[in-house]
This record gives structure tokens, sequence and C-alpha cells, in this order.
């Protein structure tokens, strides 16, 4: 019988450019499913156009300071960028640039991979990551070379998947990840000791007419976390809790798989907890994907957690 290890090792799952000429709609389901039950997907070349100029002016970026942002952030429906410090306002904006043109390209080439999803998916922030990993001076729970899985704080997903596509545009150095999973066996484990029954009573109680009512005028005047299902709330604090947790840190069983110079992947990083080990300069987009685009709902988190607590979360 395998062990989880050994069938982690199994997630990176190798697309060859010559597949990908023959791509169709069944084998686009087929490597959504391969995504939803914790499988990555790895291209060992970046599968679509970004110029050799805007990587120079990518691999050229040098961050003023580390300390108040984990990475670059561009938010695409809004055209904006956040977490930049620099003092050149030019430098600035040909990174806004260079941002847009990557989360064009990569949106474009995943609506063609994952094609059941691209219909129904929201495209959500891309990020440049252009600090070396190992070593950052981040709190605890922003802390990257920590096993976790993916919550939004300010961008709740009501149970839709977290669906992530990273480039490693470092040209020598791989970036190093560990993964630890299933989730299921995650959760099975911790999910009662990290307040599950606890965000479920609450959910119970609170599932009333009046209290859907007030929950929606919140939403409306904007008060924070209004938005927040109980399923957001209890992945937020998982997410956390996994980060704390000295037992799962060391002793779940976990493999380290390399990403290599010049690679992508795609994982769903909600279902498959991963940590961060050492790296520098890495582009990534994350897209939203709803339940009805799901290949494998019974494979999704809220589902896995709903027939833990017996109680509908979002």
């Amino acid at each position: 019988m395998k062990t989880a290890v050994q069938e982690a090792v199994n997630w990176c799952r190798r697309i060859a450019g010559a597949e990908l000429q023959r791509w169709g709609r069944e084998q686009a389901l087929e490597c959504c499913r391969q995504l939803e039950e914790g499988r990555i997907v790895l291209l060992e070349s970046m599968p679509f156009s970004l110029p050799a100029e805007a990587i120079e002016f990518l691999l050229s970026h040098r961050q003023s300071t580390s300390r108040y942002h984990k990475n670059i952030s561009y938010r695409p429906l809004k055209d904006r960028l956040k977490g930049v410090h620099s003092d050149s306002r030019s430098q600035t904006l040909r990174l806004r640039q260079v941002m847009r043109e990557y989360s064009h390209a990569a949106s474009d080439f995943l609506g063609r991979l994952l094609l059941p999803y691209a219909s129904m998916w929201a495209l959500d922030f891309a990020s440049f990551r252009p600090i070396e990993e190992e070593g950052r001076p981040l709190s605890l729970h922003k802390r990257n070379d920590l096993l976790h899985v993916d919550a939004f704080p300010t961008r709740p997903t009501r149970g839709s998947r977290i669906l992530r596509i990273f480039s490693n545009i470092n040209p020598q150095k791989p970036r190093l990840w560990n993964v630890a999973g299933p989730f299921n066996a995650i959760a099975g484990k911790y999910a009662t000791t990290a307040g599950l029954e606890r965000i479920a009573l609450s959910a119970a109680r609170n599932s009333g007419r009046l209290n859907r009512i007030v929950r929606g005028i919140a939403a409306e005047v904007g008060w924070p976390g209004a938005r927040r299902s109980p399923y957001d709330e209890f992945m937020l604090a998982f997410h956390d809790f996994l980060k704390e947790s000295a037992d799962f840190q060391n002793n779940f069983e976990k493999t380290r798989i390399e990403f290599p110079a010049g690679s992508t992947w795609i994982v769903l990083t909600d279902g498959v907890a991963h940590a961060v080990l050492s790296g520098q300069f890495a582009l990534e987009q994350t897209f939203i994907v709803p339940q009805p685009a799901l290949a494998a709902p019974d494979k999704a988190p809220i589902r896995i957690l709903e027939s833990l607590c017996n109680t509908r979360l979002a």
C-alpha cells in the first residue's frame, strides 16, 4: 500500500508541450479532476508568452523593504498594484504594465487548459514575488515556509475553490515546496481542535431568515466580514492553526517538491497544504472556481468539512 508521502510524490503530474497541442474538452475535464483530487500539474517551461525584456525587468526589480508586504500584488479588475516599494514612478508604471500582460497571458492559457472552469471562474489577484523566501523575517501567520492551506481574510470564497498558477522565472534556482495531504486526512485529524464544531454550532444557530436578512444588510453597508460564511471563518482559523501546530508541522507526513527554473505549476491551494521553503522571483495568478464548475465537488474542502460536522457551512 502506498503511504501518504508516496502519494504526495505522485501529485506532481507533468504535462508535455506535445500533449498540450492535442488538448480538448475531455483532457481539460480530466486535468480539472486531477487538480481537485489534490494533485499539482507541472509544466517544465512557461506555456505562454512573456517577452524576454519583461522577464529581465522583473529580475532586476528590488524592493526597498520586504517587511510590510509579503509580495507585490496586482488587481486585474482595477488595474492596480499594491505592495510596491520603489522611488521611481516610471519603474512602478512599467511593473504594472508587465503584471497586466502576465495576468492576461496566464488567464488565456489556463482558460484553454481548464476549459470547464473558464466560463464560471472569477479572476482574482496576481502577484510578483521578488524576495528570496528562505529566511524571510515575517510574523508567524504570514510565514510562507510553514505548511498551510490558503484562505483570504478580505476575499471570502463561500466554498468556491482557490486555483493558482505559478511560474518560477528565476533563470537558475528552483523553487522548493513542502506539501502534505490529502485535505480529508488533515481535516479529519485537526479540524475539531481548530474549532470546526464551534463554528458549525454557530452556523446552525444563525441560519434563520432574520439572521440572513441582517447579514445581507451588513454586507450592503460594507461591514467588514459580513460576506464571510462559516466556511470562510473556519478556513481562516485553520490556516492559522496549521501554522501554529508543532504536531502538524513536524509530524504529519510531507514531501518536498522542486519546481525547476523556468517551470510553471498549477494547484488548488485551499486543498493542498504547502510551504515555500526557498526560491526567488515567481509570478502567480489566482482564480476563484465556484462549486458548479467542479469536476469532483465531493473533494472540495467545504464538502469534506460539512461531512465532518454535519452542518451546512455556506
